[in-house]
């Protein structure tokens, strides 16, 4: 399927509502009961071919076929390594996941985290699973791909070496739900080896599908104590960590009983009156359920004898359970990172949530017509890719005090991992804001975007899957220009905007390109005007002879086409025209020589006539049958080609 075909496709599909949580997209078009029954009705266990049990699909470098460490390896059934296999033994949770010989602890520190929540959890590793009733050897799972939610099914033979399982494990050696999960994210991405090395944040987004920021707490924004309140309010999941200087220091224990390298849950920012002046505090859970913080505030401390009783009963502070409170001033000292995810409204099953506003769209940066690079390239900078969003309603409790519009822009690059096989390493990313002063749908223009600055930028562009900010704005319109560092880059991305009160955002689909200073094309020898009287073009222009060669009257009628787009303000067209203009007309440096320009003038004016006709009542739609298409194709001679 071509790009643009599957671009409608696509949008065709989120239209219906394939790709939420209640209607996922099937991977590799896979679907897990209707292989479940067949599989159950031929008596056979379930094979996939689309990620088979061989060494391709461990790796291409260091696991590639043939390499030393994928010698000895063989793949398994669970019931070919115990004699019974548990899908969860006594619920999913974090010892049930030991990392194995693959360098993907980013991976395994987020499924970490997932068990903290179970219904998250539960979306994600659908629990209706096993190994007895039913079972047929095919397992499934669902991901959060670059804005919608995937199915993937898979078969329960897993990579061993001397019958144990090479990668992840549980330390309950009869259950198998992390080493499967494990299995299914390795097909969505290609391969085992594509999950070497990441990030945890990576892994949260695709198990959540919200959008992820993090603050580094020795630079910690005025307002974070507030940002986190927020957050929880909205139903985010928060997390913490402590630096470690080196591997050594992984979960080491210091004097205050927190664990070095280790991720820690964040569940409550509460303020408190302690001897008559408000005290910040931090609520957070060592997943292990024990080892707590012994400082100021923690479980029995004195603190909690100084401040009222229904304050502490409203905290509820004390359980041998792993959780403690600790103050905000000691939270931003004695830890490193702050992470929070913020999640979708579809994620989020409680009502007693607030919910954040979530819109998506998906974009390409494409050589010679949208990828334009930052800022400093001016002169191609303003043909990138325009997304507008239009503020509203100011927050209802300012942070700062300062009525304002607050929102989250994510800009997230797709395919990195499942490109590191062929070598190429993440693009650069980032992305501006600017007031937007165009007219509805229109792209604004280097006139424009080089003569003012912009409100807001992302914070730096960095080869990384997603870059996140958050921003405060007075109401109004703005367009975000998304980019590669440098220009003539490839790509396909993502473009998220969250917003705490309603905000209308848009992709802003209409360029205007208008036909400046064509003359030079055909003013040669010194400016002076030649005239052939049999040019052969082969063009949409009437011939009053016939004869496939344009005289004299056909050439005036061409120039004065010319000269009317010159003065008026040329064809309105989308990226995906233009695009598609670029990729049939331009040659290998991008350039459109004055033949093809001429040629694709034609034929645009030819399309939007034939458009006009078609369309009914000015919808900006036609509707054709198969039979219409056919004779429409056939009537146009191929008109219609170079926009497919």
């Amino acid at each position: 399927m071509t790009s643009t075909a599957n671009r409608l496709a696509r949008q065709q599909d989120r239209e219906q509502g394939i790709g939420t949580n209640e209607k996922t997209v099937k991977f590799s078009q896979q679907d897990y009961e209707t292989l479940r029954k067949q599989c159950l009705k031929s008596g056979r266990l379930f094979e996939d071919n689309c990620f088979p049990a061989e060494p391709t699909s461990l790796g291409y470098n260091e696991l590639g076929p043939g390499s030393p460490k994928t010698k000895g390896v063989v793949w398994k059934r669970p019931k070919e390594l115990c004699s019974n296999p548990k899908f969860i033994v006594d619920g999913a949770t974090r010892m049930d996941i030991c990392q194995g010989a693959l360098g993907d602890c980013w991976l395994l520190a987020a499924i970490a985290s997932l068990t903290l929540d179970q219904q998250i959890l539960a979306r994600v590793v659908p629990q209706e699973q096993s190994f007895t009733e039913g079972y047929a050897g095919i397992f499934h799972f669902q991901f959060w791909q670059f804005g919608e939610w995937v199915d993937v099914v898979i078969d329960d033979r897993l990579p061993t070496r001397n019958g144990k399982l090479l990668f992840v494990h549980s330390a309950v050696g009869s259950e198998f739900w992390s080493a499967l999960l494990e299995k299914a994210y390795a097909k969505l991405y290609g391969s085992y080896e594509a999950l070497s090395s990441g990030n945890t944040i990576e892994g949260f987004e695709d198990f959540t599908g919200g959008i992820a920021e993090v603050y580094t707490l020795d630079k910690a924004p005025p307002k974070l104590f507030q940002i986190m309140q927020k957050a929880l309010s909205l139903g985010s999941l928060l997390g913490c960590s402590i630096k470690k200087k080196n591997s050594a220091e992984t979960e080491a224990i210091t004097a205050l009983k927190l664990v070095k390298g280790h991720a820690y849950s964040v569940t409550g920012a509460e303020e408190v009156h302690f001897q008559g002046k408000p005290v910040q505090l931090v609520r957070m859970r060592n997943p292990w359920g024990q080892v707590e913080w012994t400082g100021p505030w923690c479980d029995g401390s004195s603190e909690w004898n100084h401040i009222s009783k229904d304050e502490k009963s409203k905290l509820n502070h004390a359980a041998d359970d792993g959780e403690f409170w600790m103050s905000y001033s000691d939270f931003i000292k004695q830890f490193s990172r702050l992470e929070i995810c913020n999640l979708t409204p579809d994620t989020l099953m409680s009502d007693k949530v607030g919910h954040w506003k979530h819109y998506q769209y998906e974009g390409m940066w494409r050589v010679g017509s949208t990828a334009g690079g930052c800022q400093n390239f001016s002169d191609t900078f303003s043909s990138n890719p325009q997304f507008v969003v239009r503020l509203e309603d100011v927050d209802d409790d300012p942070l700062d005090g300062k009525d304002g519009c607050t929102f989250l822009v994510g800009l997230m690059q797709k395919d990195g991992r499942q490109q590191k096989r062929l070598g190429r390493n993440l693009e650069c990313i980032g992305f501006s804001i600017y007031k937007y002063k165009g007219q509805r749908n229109v792209h604004l223009g280097p006139d424009v975007l080089l003569r003012q600055r912009p409100v807001a930028t992302s914070s730096s562009f960095i080869p990384t899957r997603e870059v996140c900010n958050r921003f405060k704005l007075p109401p109004g319109e703005y367009a975000i220009v998304p980019s590669t560092f440098q220009p003539d880059k490839n790509g396909s991305f993502l473009l998220r905007v969250f917003s705490e009160k309603h905000a209308a955002a848009r992709y802003c689909v209409t360029v205007t390109y208008r036909l400046i200073d064509v003359c030079r094309l055909i003013y040669v020898n010194n400016h002076k005007f030649i005239i052939q009287d049999e040019l052969f073009i082969n063009l949409n222009i009437p011939q009053k002879d016939e004869s496939g060669k344009m005289g004299l009257m056909e050439f005036h009628l061409l120039w004065s086409k010319i000269q009317k787009y010159l003065r008026g303000p040329g064809f309105h067209v989308n990226s995906a025209v233009l695009q598609s203009i670029v990729s049939r007309y331009s040659d290998a440096q991008y350039v459109i020589d004055f033949d093809s320009f001429v040629g694709c003038l034609i034929k645009l004016e030819m399309l939007f006539k034939m458009f006009k006709t078609l369309e009914r009542a000015d919808t900006g739609k036609i509707e054709l049958d198969m039979q219409q298409v056919c004779k429409t194709i056939t009537k146009t001679a191929g008109l219609l080609v170079f926009l497919v």
